[in-house]
């Protein structure tokens, strides 16, 4: 349930009031309206919190700030399901997909499989030529944007099996990345690991909220802060919607 404005944390009220003060024109009214979405009160389409509307910073007001759960009994695959599964039932499997998404110039043998493409990678700012193959599949890598321990430690553990494979395989949750970069992340939250290309930071912690809100997961205080920080220097930053966290009975 959204807090309300004297509930929340005082850094998130300070980082509202910074911003609005420091705001002229439209966005001092952008501002007016938010503080009614943080509130609680429905001020209209363009400033809803629920999954997939409004600002990033608005929908992480509204997400719980708790310390992280136990990593007991944590598996990867039994707890999200092997790699990688055709969750939209489209005939093909996620890794495919989300590499004919993000690559550009891609070549596929069959329907499916993506043989080569160029990724301009949003951790790095290179571009990356993607080459299928033992050697070379590796260098471009699909990242769970937030790390599955991290959604196991911080509510997916209350998920079903069916609702974890999904949020395992939702696109909202997967990048094309570069191989090396993304093993360094490991299972880093915001507070502890960012893409080296800090003009992706806005783009990166609002993809993290959307997934925090479609799949009801909450955030630790470092977590939180180090979210908020971000997202206070681009407050219009938009959340993204998950076409597939309402088909299991989430968003």
């Amino acid at each position: 349930m959204p807090l309300d404005a004297r509930s929340r944390p005082r850094s998130v009220r300070r980082i509202l009031a910074a911003v609005c003060i420091a705001a002229t024109g439209i966005l001092l009214a952008e501002c007016g309206a938010n503080a009614s979405a943080f509130s609680g009160t429905d001020a209209g389409s363009a400033t809803s919190t629920g999954p997939g509307t409004g600002t990033a910073l608005a929908v992480l007001a509204t997400i719980p700030v708790k310390g992280k759960a136990p990593r007991t009994g944590y598996d990867r695959v039994g707890d999200f399901g092997e790699a990688w599964k055709d969750v939209d039932h489209n005939h093909c499997d996620t890794r495919d997909d989300v590499l004919a998404r993000d690559l550009a110039d891609v070549a596929k043998r069959g329907t499916c499989t993506v043989e080569s493409g160029v990724l301009n990678d949003p951790y790095t700012g290179k571009t990356i030529h993607f080459v299928r193959g033992v050697q070379t599949s590796v260098l471009v890598q699909i990242d769970h944007v937030v790390p599955l321990s991290n959604a196991w430690q911080t509510g997916a553990q209350q998920l079903t099996q069916q609702q974890r494979e999904t949020l395992a395989n939702d696109p909202l949750n997967l990048l094309a990345v570069d191989g090396p970069t993304n093993e360094s992340k490991g299972d880093g939250d915001a507070a502890t690991w960012l893409p080296p290309n800090r003009g992706f930071w806005c783009d990166y912690a609002a993809r993290q909220v959307s997934v925090k809100a479609a799949y009801h997961l909450w955030v630790a205080p470092a977590e939180h802060d180090a979210l908020a920080r971000i997202l206070s220097g681009c407050p219009a930053q938009a959340v993204l919607a998950s076409t597939l966290a309402p088909s299991v009975g989430l968003g």
